[in-house]
């Protein structure tokens, strides 16, 4: 699978974030890769950029090894019926980040079974720090090392059962907004207490990051690292007990669990 030619189907925000990434991290040259965009003038500026961008799609399936589809949901289905009959005589490794397209609903619309990989990324993924999960179809272990190679690029990656899909879009999508209301939580606190908005900003996206890394790399338990920072009768454990008695960590697990279950209703 190395030194493939890639497709990106759709080259908005999420598709054109993925293309910039794996640029930037040299996964891919400019020359091995195609984005298609159907927009005149957004075409012209990617073209204007060096990127080979075109908007016939069949084109792109016909020259590509993997294609990435990055549409909207209600696009995918007229945008399978467009492409069905390349990817039949090319048979590229599929990649579909189009949410809740389940892969049998893919196969059914394409009427083959090529490679297929479901991928969910995050919004983090425009700076290269997505949590992207996966699930595999009909895959070679080549492919799905290809796979996890090229998306390691854009951040973690995590291999998962396609039924776990609505709960990795909860966990991993909605969760990043969850994140960031602490941080917005956090600057109101910051500015109470003495700071300037733009310095309690700072501080607060810098303590989420510091923590997020002691996890990541030290591979360990937040209660682990939350132990190192408290002691008896100390600020840090009152300041703790306090949100949890205003309901922190139920009002975190409450909004995840909310978030699925939306997802689940909407099947």
């Amino acid at each position: 699978m190395n030194n493939k030619k890639i497709a990106i189907i759709g080259a908005g925000n999420l598709g054109f974030s993925i293309a910039k990434g794996l640029i930037v991290s040299n996964a891919i040259s400019k020359d091995k890769l195609v984005l298609t965009e159907s927009n005149q003038q957004r075409l012209e500026i990617l073209t204007q950029q060096g990127y080979n961008a075109i908007s016939n799609n069949k084109k792109a399936v016909a020259e590509c090894d993997l294609v990435m589809l990055v549409v909207k949901p209600w696009q995918i289905d007229s945008l399978l019926d467009e492409i069905k009959e390349e990817i039949k005589t090319n048979m590229p490794v599929i990649v579909s980040c189009v949410t809740g397209i389940l892969s049998s609903h893919i196969y059914d619309r394409l009427n083959c079974t090529p490679t297929l990989f479901r991928v969910m990324p995050n919004t983090g993924i425009a700076i290269r720090e997505s949590m992207s999960c996966i699930s595999e179809h009909n895959a070679k272990p080549e492919e799905k090392s290809y796979i996890k190679k090229l998306f390691s690029q854009l951040g973690q990656v995590l291999f998962i059962p396609e039924e776990q899909m609505p709960a990795a879009t909860a966990m991993a999508g909605c969760g990043i907004a969850f994140a960031l209301r602490f941080i917005r939580a956090a600057i109101q606190a910051g500015v109470e207490i003495g700071f300037s908005a733009d310095d309690a900003k700072v501080m607060a996206a810098q303590i989420t990051k510091g923590a997020a890394e002691l996890i990541l790399q030290n591979n360990s338990h937040p209660e682990a690292e939350i132990d190192k920072v408290t002691t008896p009768k100390g600020i840090t454990i009152t300041g703790l007990n306090e949100m949890e008695h205003a309901g922190f960590s139920s009002s975190i697990i409450k909004g995840l669990l909310a978030s699925y279950n939306k997802i689940e209703q909407k099947k």
